[in-house]
């Protein structure tokens, strides 16, 4: 498979290899001899910037690695969507549906930039309010698959909340947000709590865009988030990421990445300022806890 230029599919690819490798303890140098290849190749590899990628090395590292059988087919899925742009992942098309490109992009953010309409956003959510939600995602679901689901959404919070380098998060939540009710008023309360003091995080900037303000765009907007990375030798581009019901969109082209920054300083300019977004969230904290 003959590929050039970086790519999310591709970069993603190196991720997923670079985590497994180390996870079995094998340098690059071991894992590279293993499949005759050069040391040089498998880091283009796990960069996301090798130019060709061959199946066969691919599966090879996967059994290396001990990956298991979800993981092995989403490795696979993204090697045969390496060159693909602006790229729309449908769920169970040769990416398995349990194999999660998007948590392993989050991870590797310096800063999310978020406009979330209609929930509050995943690194944001309460135990309890993202219980209800997970359950509601996947009825069929038995309670220690749902546990682990939490268990990996909570370990995923930790990117705001590390004391090392943590993540800038920028968000606006519709005032609607705070109104609909998920779980009931107590869960509700506890959650609007938790809003308000993950809000006073020097590395978190969160306001509520209220009803009032109508539709500052003019054409209402769903819910979308912009990654930014670290800059460096390598720099790798920011994404946006945009999920439905049945599948997930990023785009890389970065005319759309400043189209929707441009986006989400604007809803920003209309929201309530951070002191009183906070304050607003408290006052409806209360009104469900009385």
């Amino acid at each position: 498979m003959s590929n050039t230029g970086s790519t999310l599919p591709r970069r993603q690819l190196g991720r997923y290899l670079r985590d497994l490798r180390q996870q079995v303890g094998l340098t690059l140098d071991e894992a590279a001899r293993l499949i005759e290849r050069s040391a040089s190749s498998l880091q283009r590899l796990e960069t996301g910037h090798a130019e060709r990628i061959r199946l066969l090395d691919v599966r090879e590292l996967c059994t290396m690695y001990n990956a298991d059988e979800t993981t092995t087919a989403g490795v696979i899925g993204l090697a045969q969507q390496a060159s693909v742009k602006s790229w729309w992942h449908r769920y169970g098309d040769l990416i398995p549906t349990d194999f999660d490109v998007y948590i392993g992009l989050e991870a590797a953010a310096r800063q999310l930039t978020s406009y979330t309409p209609d929930v509050v956003l995943g690194l944001l959510q309460t135990p309890a309010y993202a219980n209800v939600l997970v359950r509601g995602t996947y009825p069929n679901d038995a309670d220690d698959e749902i546990d682990q689901r939490l268990r990996l959404k909570r370990k995923r919070q930790g990117l705001i909340t590390r004391k090392r380098q943590p993540a800038q998060l920028n968000v606006v939540l519709l005032e609607s947000v705070l109104h609909r009710v998920v779980g009931g008023p107590k869960v509700m309360a506890a959650q609007l709590r938790h809003l308000a003091d993950v809000s006073t995080l020097p590395n978190v900037d969160l306001r509520i865009l209220p009803l009032r303000a109508g539709i500052p765009l003019g054409d209402p907007l769903g819910q979308f988030i912009i990654l930014d990375f670290d800059t460096g030798a390598t720099p790798e581009p920011s994404v946006v990421y945009l999920q439905s019901f049945t599948g997930s969109l990023y785009l890389e082209d970065q005319n759309d990445v400043g189209h929707y920054h441009r986006a989400h300083q604007a809803i920003q300019r209309a929201s309530l300022d951070d002191i009183a977004s906070r304050n607003l969230i408290r006052q409806v904290a209360r009104e469900y806890a009385s």
